[in-house]
């Protein structure tokens, strides 16, 4: 089962991966006016989530909300540690100001991901939900701005009327 859980997880990535590249693909053929390729991108995007929600659920690691809220704290926790930092000093390094700017826009979402999940794994052990409020996110750098939109995102500073809803 070793080599099968390596290929799972590598299966994984792989259609996540590809999930996000043809959506990626769809907007931009979407901006061409290319509806119906932007369509089929779209489609096949979904069947890569099928695919991929499937290899992680046979990996046996979807679980209860507490123990997937305490996965998502540690994910973000060693994007916020070790990931991003990493990645900036490097950009740095490398004189890739593109890189840069687009690692630390992500730190600084990941800090927010990372104190939402704990707010809401506290809630979840004391047997509560979090309130039902609407997300809209900034389609540049990602910040989540719960139940209300501001004038502009506080990271990347994109105008309020560019923010999507959740």
């Amino acid at each position: 089962m070793q080599k099968t859980t390596e290929n799972l997880k590598s299966a994984f990535a792989g259609e996540s991966q590809a999930n996000r590249r043809y959506l990626a693909f769809a907007k931009k053929a979407q901006s061409e006016g290319k509806i119906g390729i932007a369509k089929l991108f779209r489609a096949a995007a979904e069947g890569e989530t099928v695919h991929a929600l499937r290899h992680l659920q046979t990996l046996g690691e979807v679980k209860d909300t507490v123990e997937n809220l305490k996965a998502a704290v540690s994910g973000e926790t060693y994007e916020i540690d070790t990931m991003y930092p990493g990645f900036i000093s490097e950009a740095q390094e490398e004189k890739e100001s593109g890189a840069e700017i687009s690692f630390k826009n992500a730190l600084s979402v990941e800090m927010i991901h990372q104190e939402l999940f704990r707010e809401a794994l506290e809630k979840m052990e004391k047997g509560d939900d979090l309130e039902d409020f609407d997300y809209y996110i900034c389609p540049v750098c990602g910040y989540p701005a719960i139940s209300e939109i501001p004038d502009s995102c506080p990271i990347c500073h994109t105008p309020k009327d560019k923010f999507e809803k959740i």
